[in-house]
């Protein structure tokens, strides 16, 4: 009997990124994202984590972004990376089928020493959040008392960070180190054109992001939103774009530089909704499997952990189930409904 083919959802969607968050801590507390103080209880084991994405690679998927909170305050991290890479060097292992495994850091804890260790356990891709270059607004960001002196403090280490990263063999230019940054008109606007010459200066590829309504306790205000098409004509009025093909399954639409310096991107889940070809699936450090970043509630997986079968049905059924498109489905700026924490959920 051949294996069943790989699930659908109710609109046709694949089942292709796994977001796993291993923790909701955070060394920061960016008012966008509010993570939490204390570390969840009952988080999952390691043999847990790699049974999930094991299973979650025989149903068709082939990307895993490790997220947080800040994932470098883990201690799961680099034992969970060398069981992924053993596996993924055994052709019989579904774990086999990841192209990409990735990380999202806030950059601070990303010293030489770890980043050397990141990518000699296997590590493919980083992606770096900096939200502003200028001590006062960064340190506003982040949600740092103290001001400039902090804010320059934190600008220096992520910095430290990137530049870290690139020693260690994640290459810009093969998209293995990107630079993300949440804008919040008010806040950090002024910060859209300096952030992209330090990403033209690096040849790191900019990713900037709507300010979302997810969660319920970061404030969230439509006139808050600096919409992604006017991020691109502010910054296509200095430095000349092109788009790009949108691949199938990106969050992102894509721009080069006409001059060849570099590449930005956008991710619009306020006013240019991606729903249509959402193939992620969120997995918090505990175990709750959510299949929207908008969603209000998840699904339990830690009865069903311990045994690849229960575990892969569990899954293909969730996923069958699934019929979220909450971004297409806003009705422009309105009230936002209750949702999950971004922190919670890894973003």
């Amino acid at each position: 009997m051949s294996p069943a083919p790989p699930p659908v959802d109710q609109w046709f969607r694949p089942f292709g990124v796994l977001r796993l968050s291993l923790t909701a801590r955070c060394n920061l507390a960016c008012p966008y994202c509010c993570p939490d103080s204390e570390e969840l209880p009952g988080l999952m084991r390691l043999d847990q984590q790699v049974r999930l994405v094991r299973v979650a690679c025989g149903l068709g998927v082939h990307t895993l972004r490790l997220t947080g909170g800040e994932p470098l305050l883990s201690d799961r991290l680099l034992p969970l990376l060398e069981a992924l890479a053993a596996g993924r060097s055994n052709a019989a292992d579904p774990l086999a089928r990841l192209k990409e495994v990735a990380l999202t850091t806030n950059g601070v804890l990303l010293t030489p020493e770890k980043a050397l260790a990141l990518r000699a356990a296997g590590l493919d891709r980083i992606t770096v959040s900096l939200d502003a270059l200028e001590g006062g607004v960064v340190a506003t960001m982040a949600g740092l008392r103290g001001g400039q002196r902090v804010g320059e403090r934190l600008v220096e280490q992520v910095l430290g960070g990137l530049s870290a990263a690139r020693r260690a063999g994640f290459e810009p230019a093969s998209g293995g180190l990107k630079l993300n940054a949440v804008m919040r008109r008010g806040l950090n606007d002024s910060q859209l054109l300096p952030l992209a010459t330090l990403a033209r200066e690096r040849g790191v590829e900019l990713r900037l992001i709507e300010y979302m309504d997810v969660g319920n306790r970061n404030g969230w205000a439509p006139d808050q939103v600096i919409s992604a098409a006017e991020m691109v004509q502010r910054i296509d009025a200095r430095w000349p774009l092109r788009p790009l093909p949108r691949e199938s399954g990106a969050t992102s639409r894509r721009w080069s530089y006409e001059d060849g310096r570099g590449l930005i991107g956008t991710i619009a889940s306020i006013t240019e909704p991606f729903c249509g070809d959402c193939n992620r699936l969120r997995v918090t450090a505990d175990g709750q499997a959510f299949t929207c970043l908008f969603a209000s509630e998840g699904t339990d997986l830690r009865p069903f952990l311990h045994n690849e079968k229960t575990l892969e049905a569990v899954l293909r059924g969730l996923w069958r189930r699934r019929r979220d498109r909450y971004s297409e489905e806003r009705q422009g700026f309105t009230a936002s409904a209750p949702h999950a924490e971004m922190a919670y959920l890894g973003g």
